[in-house]
């Protein structure tokens, strides 16, 4: 293999190095911008659910008590429950 033909060699390796890099960076900016966008996504639904709860409690104050405290009571059958058995 002579000299001009190893450095058209090298120019095509560097050129197709050059494309998959870009290719490559693209990629990643694009997954990047999926994942900002996805996760403020996120943060408004959380927040609106957070509104949205405040505001049932506001108008429904006994029965948020009530609900909570049936939620709670099943939440420490069930670790009871899962406690008892292990022994």
């Amino acid at each position: 293999m002579n000299s001009e033909t190893t450095h058209q060699a090298i120019e095509r390796a560097a050129a197709a190095a050059d494309h998959a890099s870009a290719q490559a960076i693209g990629a990643a900016q694009r997954g990047v911008t999926a994942i900002r966008d996805t996760s403020q996504h996120m943060v408004d639904r959380a927040h609106r659910a957070s509104e949205s709860t405040a505001t049932y409690i506001r108008h429904e104050p006994v029965k948020s008590m009530l609900m909570a405290a049936a939620a709670g009571a099943m939440l420490m059958a069930l670790v009871s429950l899962v406690t008892r058995q292990r022994d």
